[in-house]
Parts: C-alpha cells; sequence; structure tokens
C-alpha cells in the first residue's frame, strides 16, 4: 500500500515521464475546457448546448474532486498539502460543486479562481515546451499572470453584476473590458456596476491595477530589454540558449561557453 501511495504521488507531480505526463496534460486542459465553458455560458446558446455544456461541466469537476481526494490520500505530510498553495486552489475549484445542493450564492464566485489551477504547470515549464531558457519561462509566468487576474476579476464581476445589471455587463466580453479598463485606471466610465458588492470588487481591481500590473509590466519589460541584449550561444553543460554578448562562462552551471 506504501507503494502504491509513493507511485500515485509521484506521478500526479511528475512531468517528466511519458504517464506522468499524460496524467497533468490531461488536467491542464481540464482546466482550460471548464473555464473556456464558464465563458460559453455567458452567451446566448442553446438550451441544448447549455444543457451538454452543463453536464461536461459537472463531468469535469467530479475528476477534480477525485483528483483532490487521491492528491490528499497520496500526499506524505497531509497536513501541510492541505495547506499549500495549490491545495487550496484545487479546493477552491471543487467548492461549488460539492455545495452544490446549498444555495450559497457566493461560492459560485468560487469557479473562476480555477484558471490559476494552471500556474501549478507553468511553475514546472510543463505547458510551454517549445520555452527553454528561463528568462522565456519567466517572461511566459508573468503574461500568464496577468491575463489569469484579469479573467479572474472578469468573473468575479460578471458573476455579481449580470443578476443586477444585464443590459450593461451582457457577456464575459463586456465584463473583460471592464476588467482591463479598469485595472489599466483608463476608467472610460461607460461601464459601471451598480451593486455594493460589484463596486468593492471595482475598488480591489484599482488596487491590484495600481499595485501589481506596474509591477509585473514592468518585470516584463525588463526581461525584454535584457533579452535583446543576449545572443543565442547555447551551453553544452546544460543547454541554456541565451547569454550576455560578452559572456564567457555559462551564468546558470558556470561551463566555458564556445562562441560560433
Amino acid at each position: 500500500m506504501l507503494l502504491i501511495r509513493e507511485k500515485t504521488e509521484f506521478y500526479l507531480t511528475d512531468l517528466e515521464t511519458p504517464l506522468g505526463k499524460i496524467i497533468n496534460l490531461t488536467i491542464a486542459a481540464l482546466v482550460m475546457v471548464s473555464s473556456g465553458i464558464f465563458v460559453a455560458e455567458t452567451y446566448n446558446i442553446p438550451d441544448d448546448a447549455r444543457m451538454q455544456l452543463k453536464i461536461l461541466d459537472t463531468a469535469i469537476l467530479i475528476i477534480f474532486a477525485v483528483e483532490y481526494v487521491i492528491r490528499l490520500w497520496s500526499a506524505e505530510n497531509k497536513l501541510k498539502y492541505i495547506f499549500s498553495f495549490y491545495s487550496i486552489i484545487d479546493l477552491m475549484a471543487i467548492l461549488p460543486f460539492l455545495f452544490g445542493l446549498v444555495d450559497i450564492s457566493f461560492i459560485r464566485l468560487l469557479r473562476w479562481f480555477r484558471i490559476l489551477r494552471l500556474f501549478r504547470f507553468i511553475d514546472q515549464k510543463f505547458l510551454f515546451g517549445a520555452i527553454s531558457n528561463e528568462d522565456s519561462v519567466i517572461f511566459t509566468r508573468i503574461l500568464f499572470t496577468l491575463f489569469a487576474i484579469i479573467f479572474v476579476f472578469s468573473g468575479l464581476i460578471y458573476q455579481v453584476e449580470h443578476p443586477v445589471n444585464p443590459d450593461v455587463f451582457q457577456t464575459f466580453l463586456d465584463a473583460f473590458y471592464f476588467s482591463v479598463v479598469t485595472m489599466t485606471t483608463v476608467g472610460f466610465g461607460d461601464v459601471t456596476p451598480i451593486s455594493e458588492f460589484g463596486r468593492l470588487l471595482t475598488l480591489l481591481m484599482i488596487l491590484t491595477g495600481v499595485a501589481v500590473i506596474p509591477w509585473q509590466v514592468g518585470d516584463l519589460i525588463r526581461r525584454l530589454v535584457k533579452t535583446a541584449n543576449q545572443i543565442e550561444t547555447v551551453c553544452s553543460g546544460c543547454g541554456l540558449s541565451f547569454h550576455d554578448a560578452d559572456a564567457a562562462f555559462c551564468k546558470r552551471c558556470g561551463t566555458k561557453l564556445i562562441k560560433s
């Protein structure tokens, strides 16, 4: 039993072996499909299609719930796992399913956080196999962080405002537009929330836009400038592709660089 548990934990976190890749690629794909379902449901689609999407989303939620239980069972330190960042995100993704039979409206808001589950794979350089150097991984992570923040806020503001303000927040695109305009502090004023919770979310968007986005964009610009000053010189030791033009040794492993 101990061996089975250890193997299960290994394959749930491994991104190198074929089986580990299949498992984690499947989970990543389901996260993106479920996020796409949330967006599709905000549009005027036929009832049959909406029902099929609902069935598919429920099936994905069941898979996520089973996955969470398996991860918890296979974890060596269960308490540490429960309070880890990824475990909390996983739990937030399945709470709407667990409380589906109870009328707790705010629980539905948590489903938009499911996109954050993809951070696990970006940190492990998994979703972007073509990325071969550290700077590009960080570059990708910054872009995804910005997208994830805007996506989550768009889903939250849509979930809150659409029931009380359907003419303004008709679809996810309206909410996405409002989030981008608000978080970049452009503030056209053509789309405004009317509920108290919606206004509170707007304040959080503005604070996030002022505090987080300039920091992320600034880091992104620094990475672009840094990359622009580098040339492609593949290290024979670790395979790092880009180094400073005047570098004689690899900045990652210290191997002497052979320039063409």
